[in-house]
């Protein structure tokens, strides 16, 4: 039986790098990842799975040098590995949302720790992945989002609802992009829908996808967009928007890394990159 907390004091204690897999890897945010990972000195990639490029060493996919780490389609056999690490390991998850609540399951039987940005999972899924973390008392993080300007906008956006009774939200992605409306825009809604207010009366209709207090999320998805994210305020006589453009992914990297280290020191699952800041 392995001894988790003394894999926590071992970690801890003697500053060891955190065992760290990628799943997703060759993706573009799987390859950003790799290298954020490969340019912290606390932390140690130790697999990477992917669609492409399997057997390739993925510092050389991804243009850093060799990390002597192979590409794998095989996330069982790394999850083996990284529980057999003498500290905690941590799996994160840029894959696609058809895969993503059976790789956190599978992470939290293994004791491996899940830190995910795939969107697309229910709130259902959510909420049995945080049943399973309390039982297995393994901590997860789920973040829409990693970037730091997201979370700004959400937080203006709650100080602006005091005074707005309209609102609507608009996400545009690349085309590429799996799941519609984007996490993001869904987390936004939710955010707002929480402080106890309806908004947009009388209800919209035909509207794009309405989610949580009648708050519309309209969807674009065209070549030559990376993330982006509009939420506007309508009043008598005046408009107010809160914009965040994403310009490169590098600006997730630092949440990404944040909650690698974070995740070793909870217990149970944790939805956005907020809670955690």
């Amino acid at each position: 039986m392995i001894d988790y907390d003394r894999k926590l004091r071992i970690t801890m204690d003697n500053n060891l790098p955190i065992p760290v897999i990628v799943a997703g890897a060759t993706g573009k945010m799987g390859r950003a990842t790799i290298k954020a990972i490969a340019g912290a000195k606390d932390l140690t990639l130790i697999g990477a799975t992917g669609r492409t490029h399997l057997g390739e060493d993925i510092g050389e996919v991804v243009g850093i040098g060799a990390l002597e780490v192979p590409v794998t389609n095989d996330l069982q056999v790394l999850l083996a590995q990284g529980a057999q690490e003498k500290q905690y390991a941590v799996m994160v998850d840029f894959t696609h949302p058809s895969l993503v609540y059976d790789n956190i399951r599978s992470a939290i039987a293994y004791g491996v720790r899940p830190v995910v940005g795939t969107t697309g999972l229910s709130w259902e899924q959510v909420a049995d992945l945080a049943e399973f973390a309390d039982k297995a008392s393994i901590g997860v993080i789920i973040a829409p989002n990693f970037s730091i300007g997201t979370i700004l906008m959400q937080q203006a956006a709650i100080s602006a609802s005091q005074f707005y009774d309209h609102v609507e939200i608009i996400e545009l992605h690349h085309n590429q992009k799996a799941d519609a409306p984007s996490g993001t825009a869904i987390k936004t809604a939710q955010m707002l829908s929480e402080l106890g207010k309806t908004f947009n009366p009388p209800a919209p209709v035909d509207r794009g996808t309405i989610v949580g207090e009648n708050i519309p999320i309209h969807s674009v998805r065209l070549p030559g967009l990376v993330a982006h994210q509009e939420i506007i305020f309508g009043a008598l006589g005046e408009t107010y928007t809160l914009r965040h453009d994403v310009i490169d992914r590098a600006c997730y990297m630092p949440g990404v890394l944040l909650a690698i280290r974070k995740v070793l020191t909870l217990q149970t699952l944790v939805y956005g990159l907020e809670k955690i800041l």
